[in-house]
C-alpha cells in the first residue's frame, strides 16, 4: 500500500539531511530512498501541495518509484537543494530564469517542458492599480513594486530589464516587495500594499474568486515578449535509464482523467513536451545579453 507522501519545506528538510535523511544508501525510489521532487510556489501553496502529492501517488503507481514531494519557499532554495553534496533535490520543477541559473551551475538537465493554453511559452505582464495615475512604465517611478521572486522570469527578471528600459533604476527609483507568487502580487496591487507589480498573464483570474473586480481594479500596463514554459527537470547524478522511466510515466499520467487534473492543481499545466537544455537556448542569450547571470542573481554570501 502506498504510504501517504509527506510535503515537507526546505527547512525541515535541511533538519532531516543533518539527521542522515538526505541521499542514504541505497537504489534511489525506494521506500527508504525516495526520489525527491522540489517544486515551488509559483501559484498557491496548498494547491501546489495537493497536487503535487497526488501526482507523486501517480507516478508510485505506474513506476512502482517512491518520491518525496517539498514545496521550497523560494526559487534560490530549491537550486541550493540541487547545489548540495549529495544532493538534496534529485528533481525540480524550476521557472524559466532560475532553471537557466541552475542548468549554467551544472545541477540541473532539462527533460519536460509545460504546456499551457496549447503552447510552451507564455508572458508576463506589468499591472498597476486602477486610479493610481500609472500608465505607462515610467509613471511606476517612486512607487511600490511587488514582485514574485528574484528569480521569477515573468515575476521579476524580464519585467526589470522594462523597467530599466522605461529609465528606472531599480536601486533609487521604487521600492520593491516580494509576494511569493504570481497571485501574490495582483493581490499586493489591489489591496494597495504595492501600486505596481509583475505577474504572467493572466494570475488576476487566480484570485477572481476571492476579488471578482479585480480585473477593474488591478489593470494592464504592459506585457513582455515570450518566455519559456517551466517543466520537470533532473539533477545530473540522476542515471538516464531512471529518468526516462520517470518521463515516459509523466506523459502517461498527463494524458489521463486524474493526471490531468492533478497536473493541473499543482502548476495549470496541460500538457508536456520533451525538451532538453537547447529549448532555453534563445531566451539565456536574452538574459546573458541584459547582464543577468547567476553572479548578479545569486552573489556569493
Amino acid at each position: 500500500m502506498f504510504r501517504r507522501i509527506t510535503v515537507i519545506t526546505l527547512a525541515l528538510l535541511a533538519v532531516l539531511a543533518a539527521a542522515g535523511f538526505a541521499a542514504p544508501a541505497g537504489t534511489l525510489g525506494t521506500e527508504k530512498n525516495p526520489i525527491i521532487w522540489a517544486f515551488v510556489p509559483s501559484v498557491d501553496t496548498a494547491r501546489v501541495s495537493a497536487g503535487s502529492e497526488k501526482v507523486a501517488q501517480l507516478l508510485f503507481q505506474a513506476t512502482g518509484l517512491y518520491f518525496k514531494t517539498f514545496i521550497a519557499t523560494d526559487y534560490v532554495g530549491v537550486i541550493e537543494a540541487l547545489k548540495a553534496n549529495p544532493p538534496k533535490a534529485h528533481m525540480a520543477s524550476l521557472a524559466t530564469a532560475a532553471y537557466i541559473l541552475a542548468a549554467d551551475q551544472k545541477v540541473a538537465e532539462a527533460a519536460l517542458v509545460s504546456v499551457r493554453n496549447g503552447t510552451a511559452f507564455y508572458k508576463g505582464e506589468i499591472v498597476a492599480l486602477a486610479g493610481s495615475g500609472i500608465k505607462t512604465l515610467a509613471d511606476i517611478k517612486g512607487k511600490t513594486f511587488a514582485r514574485v521572486d528574484p528569480l521569477s522570469a515573468s515575476g521579476w527578471i524580464i519585467p526589470s530589464l522594462m523597467l530599466k528600459g522605461a529609465g528606472i533604476n531599480l536601486d533609487k527609483d521604487i521600492k520593491i516587495v516580494d509576494a511569493g507568487s504570481h497571485p501574490g502580487v495582483v493581490t499586493a496591487v489591489y489591496s494597495g500594499q504595492a501600486l505596481a507589480g509583475a505577474c504572467f498573464v493572466d494570475a488576476r483570474a487566480q484570485v477572481q474568486k476571492d476579488y471578482p473586480d479585480v480585473m477593474e481594479k488591478v489593470v494592464v500596463v504592459k506585457e513582455s515578449g515570450n518566455i519559456p514554459n517551466d517543466g520537470v527537470q533532473f539533477h545530473p547524478s540522476i542515471a538516464k535509464d531512471l529518468r526516462a522511466k520517470v518521463v515516459d510515466a509523466l506523459l502517461a499520467i498527463i494524458k489521463t482523467e486524474d493526471g490531468k487534473a492533478a497536473i493541473n492543481s499543482a502548476y495549470q499545466w496541460t500538457a508536456l513536451e520533451v525538451h532538453d537544455d537547447t529549448f532555453y537556448d534563445g531566451f539565456r542569450q536574452v538574459l546573458q545579453a541584459a547582464g543577468v547571470t547567476a553572479d548578479v542573481l545569486m552573489p556569493k554570501k
